[in-house]
Formats: structure tokens, sequence, C-alpha cells
């Protein structure tokens, strides 16, 4: 029998599905609850059931102003649905998209902006049964199963060169130090407010301790230092064999090479260690734009970024000023 539900933060049914679902730190609970509070949303999670199949997806839930009703949106990341059946399966697959439809429904929610998971792929075919999939670009991953001479070679030359400049230099790669934190915290200010960043990025302290309690082993810091100054860092997460760089930064001035250093000793520290892949992430928007090929020359592995759009309540879309062509722009267009 078939079965859907929307599952609150603590129900013990979300946890209980993702001891069977290969999943990320992005389905964790506890991640969900600390993005949700960002926006002032509620974390949630769907989860469908077959028999032994299932599948859940992680979503906040957030009030669209004067209307009485509500959206989800994917936490921060790439969450996208997981689940224990197999992507050949595209009945079932798309059987759950469609029950997350109605389900959506019937709880006053009137769309879903889902990001897809890039490493853990769910069929696109299926998914378009409910909704609409775009496809914005690729993204960047590292395999950490090669030597570490093939992950060299696979660096480019200007890489290696500034690589070689930043060690010269007298910059090493602290892991872990968490007394750095603040320090690192400053570091990533200094970036949003160099790059223009709206102030949703400007994550304030507390948030980023929160994060490393909810998340403890999974989540890790890693820092460049110079004469015991951090010239920058990388919070990144590790779960099952996957890592993901979460918040890349430096300090305004001279760095020596330092981003470039990081990635690299952050990948030979994750391969030593066991993982499987380090996810780099991608552009701005999944767009093949500058920091997309700054990332690209580290390694060679691409994959297909998507997002999904679900239009749950096709009359309430409409009256906030939804259209077919507001499908494949900026979603959902009374959120822009």
């Amino acid at each position: 029998m078939a079965e859907g539900a929307l599952l609150e933060h603590d129900d013990t049914a979300w946890a209980e599905a993702l001891r069977h679902l290969h999943h990320d730190v992005y389905h964790l609970p506890d991640y969900v609850r600390l993005d949700a509070r960002l926006s002032g949303g509620m974390p949630a999670a769907f989860r469908y059931d077959e028999g032994p199949l299932m599948l859940l997806l992680p979503l906040v839930l957030r009030d669209v102003p004067a209307t009485g009703l509500r959206d989800a949106v994917s936490p921060y990341g790439y969450p996208g649905p997981v689940s224990n059946a197999p992507v050949t399966d595209t009945g079932f697959w798309a059987r759950a998209a469609r029950a997350l439809t109605a389900l959506l429904r019937t709880s006053d929610v009137i769309t879903a902006f889902v990001r897809l998971h890039p490493l853990l792929p769910a069929p696109v075919v299926s998914l378009e049964t409910a909704g609409t999939v775009v496809r914005h670009g690729e993204t960047v991953s590292l395999d950490l199963t090669l030597t570490p001479e093939q992950m060299w070679q696979e660096t480019h030359r200007t890489h290696r060169n500034q690589i070689g400049k930043a060690t010269r230099a007298g910059v090493r790669i602290v892991l872990d130090d968490w007394d750095r934190l603040d320090a690192w915290i400053g570091t990533y200010h200094a970036t949003m407010r160099r790059v223009g960043a709206t102030d949703f990025y400007f994550f304030e302290p507390g948030h980023f301790h929160r994060l490393r309690a909810a998340l403890g082993p999974s989540i890790h810091l890693a820092v460049a230092v110079r004469d015991d100054e951090v010239l920058g860092g990388n919070l990144f997460f590790e779960h099952d064999g996957l890592m993901h760089t979460h918040l890349q930064s430096t300090r305004d001035g001279q760095i020596w090479w330092a981003d470039k250093l990081l990635y690299h000793e952050i990948r030979l520290w994750g391969r030593e260690r066991g993982n499987r892949v380090y996810h780099l992430g991608g552009g701005v928007g999944g767009s093949g734009d500058s920091l997309f090929r700054y990332k690209a020359a580290f390694g060679s592995g691409r994959q297909d970024f998507h997002t999904w759009r679900v239009v749950a309540d096709p009359v309430a879309f409409e009256k906030l000023g939804g259209t077919p062509e507001s499908l494949s722009g900026r979603f959902p267009p009374y959120r822009s």
C-alpha cells in the first residue's frame, strides 16, 4: 500500500527512513532545522512508502505573506529526493512525485522549489510527471579514489604553480582547530562584502556554532594560516564517503594563493580518510562562469545540476502572478 506523509523535524520516521537510504548531510533533520531557522520557516520532510521502497525529500515550509498559504523550498545546498528504489524504476519515482504534489496541495502548500543532488541522481523523466525540471549547468567534483599523483596531473598547471608558491610563502592548512572559527567567520564576512552578497548570506556567528554542534563529525573547518594569521578557510561537509565545500572564504588583502592550497590539502585529507568524492559545486546559479572555471581547474569530474519546480495549487499560483513561462525562470515568481 502506498503512503505519503509530511514529517516534522523530531518525527522518528524521518531518522528511521535515513537508516535505509544512501543520503547526505543535507537530508539530516538537524541540518534542515537550522536552515529553516534562517528564513523563519518550518523544517519538514516528505516521506513516501511502497512496501520496502521509500523516498525522502527534505523541505523548508514558508508562509506566503498576506495569503494564509505556504510554499516549500530545499534547504541550502543539494538535498534532492533520495530513495532505495533504483533510478531505473521510473514508475515508483513518478508515483512518489505525484503523491508529493497531492500532499502539498492538501497542506495549503502551493509550490515547491527543489535543488537536486548532482551525485545522488533522480530520474528526470519521473519528476517531470509532476513538475518542471530545469538544467542550470554543471558542477565540479574530484575523484578521491585517484592516487595523489593522478590528482596532481588533473590539476591545471596554473593552480599547481600557485599551490607551490603558497607552500614556499609559508602558508599551511590547519584542520579542525575550532578555536579559529571566529577568525574564519571574519574572513567569510569579508568575502561576502567583496562579492556584494545579499543580507541572507551574512550568517551571524551563532549560526556557525550551532551548525557545528548539530552536525558533529560531519562538519569540518580548514583554515589557511601564515605567521599564525588566518588568511581564509573552507567549511566543508563529510558524510558517507561524500565531501562538499559548504562555504569558502579569504580575507581582504594578500593571501599568498591560500585558496588553491586549501582545496589541494582538503582533497588529500579526504582521500586519506577513505572518502570517494569531493564535490566543489559550480558557478553562480549553475553557470559556466569564472567561478566554475576556477573549480574546474582542480579536476575532471562533471555532473549536471538541476532544479525541480512543482506547482501544487495552479489556481493560487496564477493568482500570485505565476505563468507557464515562469516555470523555467526565477521560481516561484512571487518571491522574486
